[in-house]
This record gives C-alpha cells, structure tokens and sequence, in this order.
C-alpha cells in the first residue's frame, strides 16, 4: 500500500554544498554567458521566439504530447483538416502552454510569483484539452495520487501531501522563495523539486514546474527576460529525470536532484548560447542583404515578421508586417527567387500557398552543438 509523503520544510538542512561547489560554478557562469547575449539582443522577442515555441514542445511531450517544432509554427497557417483529432489536441497543448509562458512574462510585471499568479497559469494549460474537467486554476482539494493510469491510490508510485496540509506547504514554499539561499540556481532546483512533492494542482504540476523555472530566474535577476528554458535537457535525459524526482521522497536524496538540475542549467545555457549567436549571425546578414535586394521601406518589418513567424502564409505575412497584401506578395515571391525562404506548401483554390523560413527552423532544432548524455515523474 503506497503511503502519503510529507516532504521536509524548506529550507533544507542537509545540501551537501561543497559537493557542488564544481557544477555551481560552470552552471553560474554559463548562465551569465547566455544573459550577456541576450542583453545585446535589441529585440529578444523576435529572435528568441523559437526558444519558447521549442521549450512548449518538449515539456509536453515530457507528458506525452506528440508534435513538431514545424507543425505548431504552421498550425495557424493550414486548414488542419489533414490531422487527426489528437493530433490536433496535441498541437492545442502545446499552443495553451505558449499562451501561458508569455502571459507570465506580463503578469509578472505588476504581479509577484505567489500563487495568484500561479494559480492563472495552471488555468490557461487545459483550455480545450485534457485536463479542463480537473479544477484548473484550483488548489486541490482533494488528495491525488502518481502511477499508472487507472490505478488505485494503493498502487501508485506516489502520493502527495493530503489536501488539509497543502496550503502550508504552499506558504512555506513562499516563504523560501523569498528567502536568501546560498546559490539561487540550487535555491530554484529545490523550489522545483518541493513544487512537484506538494503537487497542488489536479493536473498540471509537471509543466507548470517547469515553466516556473525560468520565470524564478527572471524572478531573481540571474536573468533580463524569462527567455531560458530547461526541457530540452529534461526530454534528452527523460530515464534520469524520472529517476531523480521520485528520488526526493523515496530516499530523501535532494544532493542528486540538485547535481541534476545544475547540469540541466550549464547544458541548457551552452546549447542556447550557441543557438542565440547563430540566430542574431542570421539576423545580421538578412538585414545586410535584404534591403538591398528589395529596395522597400518594408524590409525591416519583412525580416522580422519570418523571424518572428518563419511558417507563413502571405495573409500572415501582410497581417504580420502590416504590408498591403499585393505589397507584401512580391516581397514574399522575391524572398524566394532569392533562396531567403522557400515554398512549403504549394497552394490550391482557397487554399493559400505556405512559405518556411528554412534556415532559423533548421538552427532552433539543432541539439548538436554540445552532446552531453543526460526528463518528471509527474506526469500530472
């Protein structure tokens, strides 16, 4: 018979810091390197984008959400009557979490990170998808359970404090927040980690656990927007992930989740460091060439909308660039004869052609830069 967990209190009292002490500095530093070229980025909005779009993709298929990084950027751009139903809901998750990592970054600008704002996110996750029948945006009230589908609560693998006990943990969570830790990147591992222990919500822990990781970094300044996303490692690593987590409450061990974490950060901060740098390399020389090659007053607004939208169609591109229509046509057709962009899609009838940006979707999907082996065991 599974047994409930009470996690321990925060702060912990046995982190075994000077083991750390090696992968604090690597991962601090690595950190500091990818927000040093993020602040040299004048609009991070547009050339991060990809950044958020990919990190929505693998926290949901952490949870077993099936997609690509090309079918959410062209979702809004085909008819969908060529998917399946669950293709479609997979591609609805993953929009919800977009909606829901950028309204942070808004929120968060009149709003402290407690649990009003919490609370909001976890309601955006299931709007007409799984889990929009399991009290979203709610604190729960009754006591849920990890393991297997359909299993019982005797079988699961886990089961999280009982619903009287959740506020405190909750307000000591806060609390610890709030607090001074020795390393902040530790400091979030923990929040991180106690956040899935408590598993307040009915549905939902594990992508808002992870979306709160960057939002707590933009939290406490280690970074200037909350543009550091960490599932790729997760998804790369899922064997370890799911190891480490359950790890905190059958043997207590913070120590490996946190050497986890800290590695996650210096991998995730390498690769999007690489990314980032090729990203604005790309962006300079399309901004070199391209008002030449069109001799518009629309070129910058034409860059920036196939950087910010690189699957397009060219009602897209004209709502995008606020171009006329007939305009923003030729620019696109010249952006081809060019090789800047290429047709995807061939169009037919009503149905519009779809053009890619070929080059920016082949660097956001490149994991190749650094290989390095290494996802929750929450799957709620």
């Amino acid at each position: 018979m599974a047994e409930t967990f009470y996690p321990e209190k925060l702060p912990l009292k046995d982190i075994d810091w000077v083991s750390h002490i090696p992968l604090i500095g690597r991962s601090n530093a690595a950190l500091a390197k990818y927000e040093g070229i993020v602040q040299g980025i004048l609009n991070p909005e547009i050339l991060l984008s990809p950044f958020i779009t990919e990190e929505a993709i693998l926290s949901s298929r952490i949870e077993g959400t099936v997609t690509t990084l090309e079918e959410i950027l062209a979702s809004e751009s085909y008819s969908g009557k060529e998917m399946s139903d669950a293709r479609k809901a997979d591609i609805q998750e993953v929009k919800n979490y977009l909606k829901a990592i950028r309204s942070a970054e808004t929120e968060l600008k009149d709003k402290p990170l407690y649990m009003p704002a919490i609370k909001s996110l976890h309601r955006t996750l299931p709007e007409g998808v799984r889990g929009r029948n399991k009290e979203p945006g709610v604190v729960r009230s009754w006591q849920n359970w990890i393991g297997p589908y359909g299993c019982s609560m005797n079988e699961a693998a886990y089961v999280p404090p009982p619903p009287a006990l959740v506020w405190e943990y909750l307000n000591n969570w806060e609390d610890y927040m709030d607090s001074t830790e020795k390393d902040p990147i530790v400091q979030i591992a923990v929040l991180k980690g106690q956040f899935e222990l408590i598993h307040p919500f009915s549905d939902g822990n594990g992508r808002i656990g992870r979306m709160l990781i960057p939002l707590l970094m933009y939290r406490n300044n280690l970074i200037s927007r909350p543009f550091f996303y960490i599932s790729g490692y997760f998804d790369k690593n899922r064997d370890e992930y799911y190891s480490c987590l359950p790890g905190l409450s059958k043997n207590n061990d913070w120590d490996r989740w946190i050497e986890f974490f800290l590695r996650a950060v210096e991998y995730q901060a390498n690769q999007y460091s690489g990314k980032a740098q090729k990203i604005i390399a790309l962006y300079s020389v399309m901004k070199s060439e391209i008002p030449q090659l069109l001799n518009s007053k629309y070129s910058v607004q034409a860059i920036d909308a196939i950087f910010s939208r690189p699957i397009f169609t060219p009602k897209d591109f004209s709502q995008d660039t606020k171009i006329p229509y007939d305009s923003g046509l030729k620019i696109i057709r010249k952006l081809e004869e060019e090789s800047f962009i290429s047709l995807r899609k061939e169009g037919r009838g009503q149905t519009p052609s779809v053009y890619e940006f070929s080059e920016l979707i082949e660097i956001t999907k490149s994991h190749n830069q650094i290989r390095q082996d290494v996802n929750d065991f929450s799957r709620g």
